[in-house]
Parts: structure tokens; C-alpha cells; sequence
């Protein structure tokens, strides 16, 4: 297989993993709370990454007696970032989450703008116009839907506003990093912090007394930030980040698509989704406009 053709199918496993992982998330919160689903993640996460890397270089190990600080920073970004996810799934939905946590390579790009001084185009105008009109248009359709549950909408989306700030902390520092440092390396301590800090909120009776079948899912939920993360980088590797970044900006409409035939079918193990055609409508122009800034803002880089 070309390199072309392996890069756009490791963004496409990779899109695809992170649009199943907030239905997952919904389902095992039904059965899990939500700190010990978040620590378990990052557990499995952090121990095949460690196995790995004590294999095949045992040297990259060293980075967990002394990191940077700013590595600590990123980490702290990428634990609430996971947990606010994880909150605003609980109090809304899959869908409306997805949407949601597109804000944050918004913010990403604006960071850029700010603070590393990248020249905006006018292309990039548009879009950031666009995510804003959208959003604005999503969430007054949304929360219309939301009778009686107003509040509980309002918590969720706050959370993973929350959530998609945290992001931007650790994918700031992550590019200032991975300029010294090996990929794998970073998250070995990228993993591994949020393994500490969550443990002591972790209920492991309650992982302990799990079937086989919410076993399955939640391995799934683990394994899912380990081969998410490493098809990403694959992606990177054989094709320019634009391409990269388009393919995996899309994976909403893989839970919208999912949650969708779910409602249809009105599955018992998952609340169906609501929408109106204008909420429809403006997650579309949401995800056009982050499209837009994030396609510029690429190739800049490059």
C-alpha cells in the first residue's frame, strides 16, 4: 500500500475511534462513575505504553524520575480535559458534546494568532465567523429540546468548554515539546500523571464487580486512547497534517450517524438524541468553520 493511501487510512482509524469513543463513554457512565472510567483509561494507556517502550527503549523510561515542567503542566491540561469530556457527556450527550469540544482547535488557532504570532487569512476570518454563528445556532436549538433539563444542558456544556480550554494548555505545550522530545516518551508522563491524580477518586469495587461484557467495553475505552493516539501519529507520518486534521475534525458525524440509526432502533442501553434542522444545520456550520481555520492554519505550519 502507498504511503498516501496508509496516512489517509490511519486519520480515518483514528476519526473513527473518536467518534464511537463518546457513545462508549455515555454507555459505561451508566455503570461506572465517571473518575474511575477516566482513570482506568489513562491506566491502560500508560501500562502497554511503559511495557513498550521498557522493550524496545528502556532509555525514554528516564523522562518519569525528572520531567520538564512544562510536560507536568501539559499533563494536568490533558487529565481535565479528558474528565471534562467525560462530565459533559454525562449531563448532555454524545452529539452535543462532539460539537461542543470542536472549540477547541478554534482556540488552538487563536492561540497561534496571539501568542505565536501567525499571520490570519482572510479564509480563516470565515471560519472562525462561521464556528461562532454556528455555535450560537446550535446551542439556542439545543436547549430548546432540553425541557426540563435546562440546567443539567448548561452544566454539560460548560464542562466541555472546560474541556476544550484544557486541550489547547496541552497541545501548546505539546508543540513546544515534542521539539526535544520523542513522542512516546511525552506520553509515557502524559498517561502516567493522570493515573495519580485520578486514582484517589477511583471506585475499583465497582470495576470489580463488572461483568465480561463492560469489561469488553471498558478495554475498548482504554486501548482506544493508546490506538487513537498512535494511528495519529502514523497519519502524520505518511501524509501533510491538513489532510490529517480534516479527516479527523469530521469524526462527529460519526456519532451523529451512529446515534442516529441508535434512536431509530431505540436501543434500551443508550438515551436517543434530539435535534431540530436548524441544530442539524448549525453543528454543520460548525464543523465547516473549524474546517476552514484548521486547513489554513496547517499549512502554515508546514
Amino acid at each position: 500500500m502507498e504511503n498516501y493511501k496508509k496516512g489517509i487510512l490511519y486519520a480515518i482509524i483514528t476519526s473513527s475511534l473518536w467518534g464511537f469513543l463518546a457513545i462508549a463513554l455515555k454507555v459505561a457512565s451508566s455503570k461506572v462513575d465517571s473518575s474511575t472510567i477516566v482513570w482506568f483509561r489513562f491506566f491502560v494507556a500508560f501500562t502497554i505504553l511503559f511495557i513498550y517502550q521498557l522493550i524496545k527503549a528502556p532509555s525514554e523510561t528516564r523522562i518519569l524520575t525528572r520531567p520538564p515542567w512544562l510536560l507536568i503542566i501539559a499533563a494536568l491540561g490533558l487529565s481535565w480535559n479528558y474528565m471534562g469530556f467525560m462530565q459533559g457527556i454525562h449531563y448532555t450527550s454524545p452529539a452535543n458534546t462532539q460539537v461542543i469540544i470542536q472549540t477547541g482547535p478554534i482556540m488552538l488557532a487563536l492561540v497561534g494568532i496571539l501568542f505565536f504570532k501567525e499571520k490570519v487569512s482572510k479564509q480563516q476570518i470565515i471560519g472562525f465567523a462561521l464556528v461562532v454563528a454556528g455555535m450560537i445556532t446550535f446551542y439556542q436549538q439545543q436547549i430548546k429540546l432540553m425541557l426540563g433539563a435546562e440546567q443539567e444542558y448548561n452544566t454539560g456544556f460548560l464542562f466541555t468548554i472546560s474541556a476544550a480550554l484544557a486541550w489547547v494548555v496541552y497541545a501548546s505545550l505539546q508543540k513546544q515539546l515534542v521539539r526535544s522530545y520523542s513522542t512516546n516518551s511525552l506520553n509515557l508522563v502524559l498517561f502516567g500523571i493522570p493515573v495519580i491524580i485520578f486514582f484517589p477518586f477511583t471506585n475499583l469495587s465497582t470495576l470489580l464487580d463488572l461483568h465480561w461484557g463492560w469489561w469488553i467495553l471498558m478495554i475498548f475505552l482504554g486501548l482506544n486512547t493508546l490506538v487513537a493516539y498512535g494511528s495519529l501519529a502514523m497519519a502524520l507520518k505518511y501524509i501533510e497534517a491538513n489532510k490529517v486534521s480534516i479527516i479527523i475534525i469530521l469524526n462527529p458525524v460519526i456519532t451523529f450517524v451512529s446515534m442516529a440509526i441508535l434512536t431509530y432502533l431505540e436501543v434500551s442501553w443508550i438515551a436517543g438524541e434530539h435535534f431540530s434542522f436548524s441544530s442539524v444545520l448549525g453543528a454543520l456550520i460548525v464543523l465547516g468553520g473549524a474546517i476552514l481555520v484548521i486547513k489554513k492554519n496547517s499549512k502554515k505550519k508546514e
